[in-house]
């Protein structure tokens, strides 16, 4: 897809992967980074050209009806969403206990927050001449981390709930749907698993998402992600298919 001239929002933008991806994107677009500390968003876009800011809670009904009209009446709606906002617990499953409210807190960002934010902008997305939703999964999605028992189950719950709209919006639409899969990255995010000592950058993600919208790839399997798809999950792209005929 073309990927110049959008207006594209990126949800969790003030930060780690959703602010490297306004940085390789704003030069050309118009970005929209959204989060829920104003001084966090305005210090990220203060030196970057064409990046707004707008505080909203992306966990929270009344904020995301707020800032779908607000992106509506300032900004003419956009053609691109990018789901990038995340939460997470590290924690033993069996020893740490509290499993169930973890769990909720997590699937709420990771995945109902998606869900939700898509469905709010569908209807604007469909009316445009080309236009995408990205969700930012990860590759504990595709096995899950001990440490990060529930996060897991939140962004394999992603990943297939990304599979699906992807499916069901090729048959009639010209809204896109991307999967972007990072492994480990180097943000402040992941300071408590490694991410510091053993993560990419986060740039690095951000690049190979632009060049995935430019090439229409799909399923972003970066780095180890892509390793560890190819030898153990590839598959399973006929299973779907065949499943789904």
């Amino acid at each position: 897809m073309t990927i110049t001239n959008n207006t594209i929002l990126i949800t969790g933008g003030g930060s780690g992967i959703g602010l490297e991806i306004a940085k390789a994107l704003s030069p050309s677009n118009k970005i929209i980074i959204v989060g829920r500390n104003k001084e966090k968003l305005e210090a990220a876009a203060k030196d970057l050209d064409n990046v707004f800011t707008i505080q909203a809670d992306i966990t929270n009904e009344a904020d995301i009806d707020r800032l779908v009209e607000e992106v509506k009446v300032n900004f003419g709606g956009l053609n691109i969403l990018i789901n990038n906002a995340g939460s997470a617990y590290i924690y033993n499953v069996a020893n740490d206990g509290d499993a169930y409210s973890k769990a909720v807190s997590e699937f709420t960002t990771n995945y109902f927050a998606p869900i939700r934010l898509s469905e709010k902008f569908l209807p604007s997305l469909k009316q445009q001449t080309e236009a995408a939703i990205v969700n930012v999964s990860s590759i504990v999605g595709f096995v899950p981390g001990s440490h990060l028992p529930t996060y897991s189950d939140s962004k394999a719950a992603l990943h297939s709930h990304t599979r699906l709209l992807r499916y069901e919006l090729a048959k009639d639409t010209n809204v896109k749907v991307f999967e972007l899969m990072p492994p480990l990255v180097n943000t402040d995010f992941s300071v408590e698993i490694g991410g510091r000592e053993n993560g990419i950058p986060a740039s690095d993600v951000a690049n190979d998402l632009v060049k995935a919208l430019q090439e229409d790839i799909y399923e972003i399997r970066v780095g180890n992600t892509g390793l560890l798809y190819d030898n153990f999950f590839a598959a399973t792209e006929g299973a779907f298919a065949t499943f789904n005929n």
